[in-house]
């Protein structure tokens, strides 16, 4: 994966800017993140030309643009102002620069149960959890919650569209889960709770690796929670042991993955093909500014054959081969939570082999952001950094699209006609455990892999329900996609 080059900072200072005009106002700490905010943004933010407020001549000095911002109560509410709605859905800013960084490594604050938020099925505002999975070593995992479990009560309340963000994802480091019966899609509370503390929890992104024999076919399954840069070698062990199993076929299950590093998305890619080293994967459209102080060939992604681990400063430090599988042909199962680097994957492969999908429409993710810092160079290791604060943001800065410049930003359906497969939804009265065919998501899949057999919804298969939320959004590295930037 190419690193992003450093783009010369002097080409951002403001263009009718002297800086002994600025000498009115003491800029406090809040200025100096404002102008952060604002230089950033007005360098590589992907609509810098259609936000007014990031021209280059808005400002006429530093004074004028401390005296602009002050009017804003946060550096959160000024770095909203100055992105472009609706069509950025996914650029943030984070106060603890820290905790993003450890959030893309898989390192959160969690109690370990990973769930969904689904809307009563009785159309009212209320909510239910289902537990997806339990992370090992957490408390959650202590305290022997699995995964189906139904709760409706947080802290004795019940859950609702309105109340879910405060109760489940506020400042609170425990609270007690209220379990419920699932009733139909509309559970009642069982009086069984549970109290559960969040700490500081590594996730391993794989959860689960395995050879299913199935007739006379190997089949490879892997379950994949989150495009983790720091576990890339043992992505590769994992395909390594494909490899060694000579395996027929292969699903890789991204319902529950929310993406991460677009590097170890085309590492991922080339593990299951091979055959196309060298040859395009993605392609990438940045801003103006971007691509008149880069050469062509930096927007460009190829299939490799060698695992990359850089240090800081984006020198090589270790190299890998890669086991790849050269597939003709892939499974990969879905849901809506699915996003950035999950979709890159499918579509990426999408223009070289036969990819099927089974399972439910993906998020509809197909921009990109890099981490930007208070420094000279708005990088981790500038000059400068500030000590003042820990803010960082992670605005969206490219669009990235398949070989045939093509990507969905409405999401991938399975079963639509560039993805052989079957919409099929979760079962949240019956889910079955991950990685066994009790799970029906993989049984289906593994129906359709021997049989062709597509299973149609039904009431059970979750066509009337609205998931609308779940704990991966919560993070701080959430649903984005991001580039190495070094």
């Amino acid at each position: 994966m190419k690193k992003i080059t450093v783009i010369i900072i002097a080409t951002i200072l403001f263009i009718s800017c002297n800086k002994k005009e600025s000498i009115q106002i003491e800029p406090t700490v809040d200025d100096s993140i404002h102008y952060f905010i604002w230089k950033g943004l007005n360098l590589y933010y992907l609509w810098q030309k259609e936000v007014p407020d990031l021209a280059d001549n808005r400002f006429d000095n530093f004074d004028d643009l401390y005296t602009n911002f002050r009017g804003f109560s946060s550096p959160e509410d000024v770095f909203e102002s100055l992105l472009k709605k609706p069509e950025d859905r996914f650029s943030w800013i984070v106060d603890d620069y820290i905790a993003l960084e450890n959030s893309f490594q898989g390192i959160n604050v969690s109690n370990g149960m990973e769930f969904g938020l689904v809307q009563y099925r009785d159309g009212s505002d209320n909510l239910f959890g289902y537990v997806r999975y339990v992370v090992p070593n957490s408390d959650a995992a202590n305290q022997r919650i699995k995964r189906g479990a139904i709760f409706n009560q947080i802290d004795g309340s019940q859950l609702t569209l309105n109340n879910y963000q405060s109760l489940l994802f506020g400042s609170n480091t425990s609270y007690t889960v209220g379990f419920a019966d699932f009733n139909d899609g509309n559970p009642t509370f069982n009086s069984t709770s549970v109290s559960l503390i969040k700490t500081e929890i590594q996730e391993n992104p794989i959860a689960i690796s395995k050879v299913i024999s199935d007739g006379n076919k190997k089949i490879g399954y892997l379950l994949y929670n989150q495009f983790a840069r720091n576990y890339d070698t043992q992505l590769n062990a994992v395909f390594a042991n494909f490899k060694a199993e000579n395996i027929d076929e292969l699903i890789i299950d991204l319902r529950y993955n929310p993406g991460g590093s677009t590097s170890t998305a085309i590492y991922l890619g080339s593990m299951v093909t091979g055959q196309f080293t060298g040859q395009l994967y993605s392609q990438e459209v940045w801003n103006d500014k971007v691509r008149a102080a880069l050469p062509a060939d930096r927007f460009v992604n190829n299939f490799t054959n060698q695992i990359r681990t850089t240090d800081a400063t984006g020198s090589v430090i270790l190299e890998e081969s890669i086991y790849s599988l050269e597939l003709n042909k892939i499974y990969f199962i879905t849901s809506i939570g699915s996003a950035s680097a999950s979709e890159l994957v499918i579509n990426a492969l999408s223009s070289y082999i036969d990819v099927r999908l089974i399972g439910q429409k993906t998020r509809g993710k197909q921009v990109g952001s890099i981490t930007l810092y208070d420094s000279d160079n708005l990088q981790r290791t500038g000059n400068n950094l500030s000590t003042n604060h820990l803010y960082a943001m992670q605005p969206l800065v490219f669009e990235i699209s398949n070989k045939d410049n093509v990507n969905y930003p409405e999401g991938i359906i399975p079963g639509s006609a560039n993805f052989p497969g079957f919409e099929l939804g979760e079962d949240y009265g019956n889910l079955g455990v991950l990685g066994e065919r009790s799970d029906p998501l993989l049984n289906a899949t593994l129906e359709y892999i021997n049989t062709g057999a597509k299973i149609k919804f039904s009431k059970k298969n979750a066509p009337d329900y609205k998931e609308v939320y779940n704990s991966k959004f919560a993070t701080p590295a959430s649903d984005r996609m991001f580039v190495d930037f070094k």
